[in-house]
């Protein structure tokens, strides 16, 4: 089971929980145990699993990566979105998650979070489920 999800993100840096898309998407279609796949085909975006109980978490990742990757410093690169790239980099591209009981096998506190670097945009995150 393969899908390509829609992402719109509407800031130059955000983190959005997709949590809830990412099980609907399992129990869509019905697999009880398994692996799923994440991959975001994108270069200033990423994917990650935090801390979905309080907002100011992904405040602070942000603006810490922020601060440790500011924008607008003298990047050779000429789009000007260096920061977005090492950013994503540092962040990674793809997740897996074991599956069990029909639901992701998270922490209590735990989401996944698609993370935009270089928005507004609209974005793909690619999902593959292996059942086993």
């Amino acid at each position: 089971m393969f899908e390509t999800l829609a992402v719109k993100t509407s800031k130059r840096i955000e983190m959005i929980d997709i949590t809830e898309r990412i099980t609907a998407f399992i129990k869509k279609h019905d697999v009880e145990s398994g692996l799923c796949c994440l991959f975001v085909p994108h270069t200033t975006a990423g994917i990650t699993i935090n801390e979905n109980a309080d907002y100011t978490v992904r405040m602070d990742i942000n603006n810490g990566l922020s601060k440790l990757i500011p924008a607008g410093q003298n990047y050779s690169h000429l789009e000007g979105n260096s920061d977005s790239h090492i950013k994503s980099t540092l962040v990674g591209s793809s997740l897996n998650v074991i599956i069990e009981g029909s639901r992701l096998v998270l922490g209590t506190w735990q989401g996944i979070y698609f993370c935009e670097y270089d928005g507004p945009r609209n974005r793909h995150l690619y999902i593959k489920l292996i059942e086993g």
